[in-house]
């Protein structure tokens, strides 16, 4: 039985940082060639970070991009390297290059290009057309594909496999959202269980911007059987020696028929594995409980903006409420607490309660928490409009003069002290614009933009029960939440409850219907006509907020583009 040791590199690269992602790469690849690896193989568009965006439309950094290949390339030995980077081949190319022994092998081009959800490839990107080779690893043919390639039934993988090869090399940078791994999988197993062919899927990990990609690289056998995973969310180089032995009577067998298709032509890179004496078992890692799974991503969303734009601190207002709370202890764990500011910002309406929770909270995280009252400048907000607002009643315009201040405190401790500011607000408010614009929604990163209130609960029960103690006090937990800008404000006098709330949102921000099907898929309709409205009126707000970290299938931002000015209310 033949045999192929594998390195999976799953990185976290830096989108421009070609130097540094190179650099990356070697320090990798070093782990790789020590381990005795035939092959080391590295996410898509490693060398360039992804995803590049529109710094592809920059010539420079195309021919930047090429010189750091041929950087990397020469420092190559015995152990290949398969690195994903951009080819300028008359028009640009998602490619790959296998690199060995001091030099550029071959490249393969990616064919299929995705542009649905987050992805814009075909803005950028040119399908790749060449005919398909296989590169001859430790003696084994080893066909190369990039992330996309894998999803389609009769794509690249089916096509090299027919051709001969034993194992495709899959690179990848494929975001995550809740519930996203165990469907990853599936496809895996099905695509190589169609083709008879191993399978190994390296992943990116790491933030960029408010996509979060978690590894969890995977190693699948020609049965579909899932051998040998990496962590989520953190870098690793995992090791794995793959048995492949001859195929043949698993696709004489297979009730499916065999593909029929000429060998494929092959390049040369070794004929032979390194010797090694030793044995490296592929190893199944455990994954990660849903709620830590999205937990992590929140932390590595926000610990990596946070270090890839420059800042050390973040300072967070500090309400005593749910949201402030949960934001608090992500911070906590992504930069460590001595990084994390909190403010307190009372105001005439601030309950005794509140002030406490947010004191408790800074105690058991171990964070700073300042305070700033906020009514010597409301009064004098309240004195210098009043000429102005003459003649009319008080309203929602006097409560978000508060809101609007304590952006103010925050922005200007920012400037003031390089600090980031995090903002509180969740997906649910988000959606009906339950937020005041320049506000609580002025800052620099929204942590929990994309998790609903509900969620918001389970997560911060779930920070509680791995801690064993209260890190979020009880009351926070229990208390109706409120924005406290009026006497006895509660959320639920202006919207549905949570419980009854994020279902609806689901339905019309995640599954796209309209307020009729709504309505015929049993939703009230006076509930349903109340929420669409809000959604739809907030479309401008949301267009000026921080980002925030991507943790649902469907996200506002890069997911979901729909006009501001829009009169459609099906």
């Amino acid at each position: 039985m033949a045999r192929i040791r594998i390195a999976a590199c799953q990185l976290n690269t830096v989108v421009g940082d070609l130097e540094g992602n190179v650099g990356r790469i070697l320090g990798a690849l070093e782990q790789a060639e020590a381990a005795g690896a035939d092959v080391a193989v590295f996410p898509e568009l490693a060398i360039t970070g992804y995803p590049p965006e529109d710094l592809l439309l920059k010539p420079g950094f195309v021919e930047d991009n090429l010189r750091a290949l041929e950087k990397l390339a020469v420092r190559t030995g015995a152990c290949a390297a398969v690195v994903g980077f951009v080819d300028d081949d008359r028009d640009l190319r998602n490619a790959a290059a296998v690199c060995a022994d001091g030099r550029v092998v071959g490249r393969y081009h990616k064919r299929l290009l995705p542009n649905y959800a987050v992805f814009d490839e075909q803005r950028y990107f040119t399908p790749g057309v060449a005919p398909l080779s296989l590169f001859v690893i430790a003696g084994l043919r080893c066909g190369v594909s990039i992330c996309e390639d894998a999803w389609a039934p009769a794509g690249p993988i089916r096509e090299q496999a027919a051709g001969g090869a034993q194992v495709v090399l899959n690179l990848n940078a494929s975001p995550y959202h809740a519930g996203r791994l165990p469907e990853r999988e599936r496809m895996l197993a099905t695509r190589a269980a169609d083709a008879s062919c191993a399978l190994v899927y390296v992943n990116q990990v790491g933030g960029q911007d408010e996509l979060v990609f978690d590894g969890a690289s995977l190693v699948v056998d020609e049965n579909g059987q899932v051998v040998a995973s990496a962590p989520q969310f953190e870098e690793a180089v995992m090791v794995v020696d793959l048995q492949l032995g001859p195929l043949f009577r698993k696709r004489l067998l297979d009730p499916r028929g065999r593909a029929t298709h000429p060998p494929l032509p092959s390049v040369l890179v070794s004929d032979a594995p390194v010797p090694n004496p030793d044995h490296r078992p592929p190893v199944v890692v455990p994954t990660l409980d849903p709620l830590d799974e999205v937990y992590a991503a929140l932390v590595t969303g926000t610990r990596d903006y946070v270090a890839k734009n420059g800042f050390t601190d973040v300072v967070i207002g500090l309400s005593g409420g749910i949201d402030s709370s949960l934001v608090a202890c992500v911070a906590a764990d992504a930069v460590g607490p001595e990084h994390v500011h909190g403010v307190s910002m009372p105001s005439r309406y601030s309950s005794e309660g509140s002030r406490t929770d947010a004191a408790k909270l800074a105690e058991a995280l171990g964070i700073e928490l300042r305070t700033v009252p906020i009514e010597p400048a409301h009064v004098v907000l309240l004195d210098m409009l009043g000429p102005a607002f003459e003649g009319r009643a008080e309203d929602i315009t006097e409560e978000n003069l508060q809101s609007r201040i304590r952006g103010l405190v925050l922005m200007a401790l920012s400037n003031k002290l390089g600090w980031l500011v995090l903002t509180t607000a969740n997906k649910s408010e988000s959606a009906v614009g339950y937020s005041t614009l320049y506000g609580d929604t002025a800052g620099g990163f929204a942590v929990i933009k994309d998790v609903p209130k509900t969620l918001v609960f389970q997560l911060s029960r779930r920070v509680n029960e791995r801690a064993g103690t209260e890190v979020i006090p009880g009351s926070v937990l229990t208390k109706a939440p409120s924005a406290e800008l009026r006497p006895d404000q509660r959320d639920e006098d202006s919207l549905p409850p949570y419980e009854v709330l994020d279902p609806i949102l689901e339905a019309y921000v995640g599954g796209d219907l309209t307020a009729s099907e709504l309505v015929a898929a049993g939703f009230d309709p006076e509930q349903v006509r109340q929420v669409v409205r809000l959604v739809d009126v907030a479309e401008y707000k949301r267009r000026q907020t921080p980002p925030g970290v991507r943790v649902s299938a469907k996200a506002f931002g890069k997911d979901r583009r729909l006009p501001i000015t829009n009169h459609y209310r099906g």
